[in-house]
């Protein structure tokens, strides 16, 4: 009884956790990138790459806060978007800028490296509709 009490209570941290960081569904996917800047992270909790990655992200999310709206997305619990999107490794992180897909990495990346693309887009003029 203890050790399955234990499971559950570790599966809603986890989920909880993860809302902290912006998770997003299917239904709210397509407005979540529509205006301004949007990094989304594609993940799975089994995925211990994304796990590396997500001090990264959660680090973006406090300090691009008004500037970038950074999400993460469990691919196992929307396959229907990461098939949409082809994203076929992870983690996998996609840049959007008002709607559209700026820049794509895949697999882990550095701080550096998603802090510069993301202050180019956030430099970049509204001038991409």
């Amino acid at each position: 009884m203890f050790g399955i009490a234990a499971l559950k209570f570790t599966n809603e941290a986890r989920r909880m956790a993860m809302g902290t960081i912006g998770r997003l569904t299917r239904t709210h996917f397509e407005q979540s990138v529509l205006h301004g800047v949007t990094l989304v992270d594609f993940d799975a909790p089994w995925c211990r790459p994304c796990r590396t990655q997500k001090p990264v992200i959660a680090e973006l999310k406090k300090n691009y806060r008004g500037r970038a709206a950074v999400r993460r997305i469990n691919i196992d619990e929307n396959q229907d978007i990461a098939m949409h999107l082809g994203i076929q490794s992870i983690p996998t992180i996609i840049l959007y800028k008002d709607g559209r897909e700026m820049d794509r990495f895949i697999g882990v990346q550095n701080a550096g490296t998603l802090i510069r693309a993301l202050k180019k887009l956030i430099d970049l003029p509204n001038r991409l509709k």
